[in-house]
């Protein structure tokens, strides 16, 4: 028992976990009796001063008076100033209230000065990572350079519906193209045009032995427009977004199937498949396209209904890139001579002055194609196997690149096309309208 007077000793606990502790015989940061190194101190010891260090100290913030700290005003709202400049600014800001005041104005005005940079991402961007990646990484089956166009342009399609709500699927949409020399015009909606697209591009998945977008309604006709509104009509209800997921599936489909049928090399053949774009006639003729020249037709269309889809939900939608645009070019002027003989057949275009043999020089129209992706080619005028030259230069038409290829889907007329005309007045205005018969619904 304790006296009341009497006090124990203090004694500081064991902390086996911590050997003899922070108060051992040796100190904080010794050694025990055996020699063994200790454990760092419970408790962290005061931080060194940088002055006790030997290290160069910091540089004072630069002594600047009012009126210096105010002219540099300019130069910081600017991001012109130097570091020790901009620290010294910013700090004279957090007392003076004038010139946080100016500062503040002058910050505004500088985003004046910016133009605003549009959200949308450049068209070109995606070809350039796609490049740089099979750059690094070849496929084992490329796509042929022919299908490139198509690639694209379904891709581009696909990140516009993408970016569209809901409601803008029913947006309304004007199909237009020329029906031998008048235009003509239907109505739908976005999700119509997807519809449209689908049924189309079915042409092609059946020249190369895939399923029929259409299924069991596919009429036996080989008319687009025939097997749009086929489509439309068996459809229970309008088309809504639910179309987008076929679409784009099938255009997927489409670029495997190429790559594979061009034998996994860039530029080689189709296998001479081709794709028929209408019935049979009286004849026994129909339209048909090589399949290198159906996927070109296919991307120019895509892209011509992505314009209308874009302008009817108000989209910034720009031209494909000059050398995909360069290749749907090249192809409307080689469909010309074949289309002015079935004109003249038809009664609407003037006869022809003079056949001549396969091969020889005939007469000819310089079209001129001007912008980017354009070029020049000499159109044949009164046989399709003549040889078309300067020497027999009889026309000449000159037209944006853009312009053309409006014109060749019907969204222009040809009177409105040419920017420049020179020449047999005649040849050209039958050139023109057989551009524009080029297109279809």
């Amino acid at each position: 028992m304790k006296g009341p007077d009497r006090q124990e000793p203090f004694e500081e606990p064991d902390h086996p976990e911590n050997g003899d502790g922070a108060g051992g015989p040796s100190g904080p940061g010794g050694r025990d009796e055996q020699g063994d190194a200790r454990r760092p101190p419970r408790i962290p010891l005061p931080r060194t001063s940088i002055e006790d260090t030997g290290n160069p100290l910091p540089d004072p913030p630069l002594a600047l008076d009012h009126r210096v700290l105010r002219s540099l005003l300019g130069a910081w709202a600017l991001a012109a100033c130097s570091v020790d400049e901009a620290i010294a600014v910013e700090e004279h800001l957090g007392h003076c209230g004038p010139c946080a005041e100016e500062a503040l104005r002058l910050r505004d005005a500088v985003g004046l000065l910016h133009p605003e940079e549009s959200l949308d991402l450049d068209p070109g961007l995606r070809n350039r990572v796609i490049e740089s990646c099979l750059g690094r990484r070849p496929p084992r089956i490329p796509v042929p350079e022919w299908a490139v166009p198509y690639d694209a342009e379904t891709a581009r399609l696909d990140a516009l519906l993408r970016d569209i709500g809901d409601s803008e699927w029913h947006a309304p949409v004007r199909l237009r193209w020329f029906d031998e020399d008048h235009p003509v015009s239907r109505k739908t909606t976005v999700a119509g045009v997807i519809a449209h697209l689908l049924a189309v591009d079915g042409l092609v998945a059946l020249a190369l032995g895939l399923d029929d977008p259409l299924g069991r309604e596919a009429p036996p006709q080989s008319d687009p427009g025939y097997r749009t509104e086929a489509y439309w009509r068996a459809s229970y209800f309008p088309p809504t977004r639910a179309v987008r997921g076929p679409w784009r599936e099938q255009t997927h489909e489409l670029i495997r199937t190429v790559s594979f049928t061009a034998g996994g090399t860039h530029g080689s053949g189709s296998g001479g498949l081709t794709v028929p774009y209408s019935a049979p006639d009286d004849q026994g003729r129909r339209v048909e396209l090589p399949l290198r020249d159906s996927m070109l037709d296919r991307a120019f269309e895509c892209w011509i209904h992505a314009g209308d889809i874009a302008e009817a939900v108000d989209y910034p939608y720009e031209p494909p890139s000059p050398r995909h645009l360069h290749r749907m070019i090249d192809l409307a002027a080689r469909l010309l001579p074949g289309t002015l003989p079935d004109r003249r057949r038809s009664g609407l275009a003037a006869p022809a002055h003079g056949l001549v043999a396969a091969g020889a020089p005939g007469r000819s129209l310089r079209l001129e194609v001007e912008g980017m992706g354009g070029g020049e080619w000499f159109i044949p005028l009164d046989s399709p196997g003549a040889g078309a030259s300067a020497d027999r230069e009889v026309a000449h038409v000159a037209l944006d690149g853009v312009e053309f290829c409006r014109l060749a889907a019907g969204h222009v007329s040809p009177e409105e096309a040419a920017a420049g005309q020179d020449g047999d007045r005649q040849a050209i205005r039958d050139v023109l309208f057989a551009a524009a018969s080029l297109s279809r619904m």
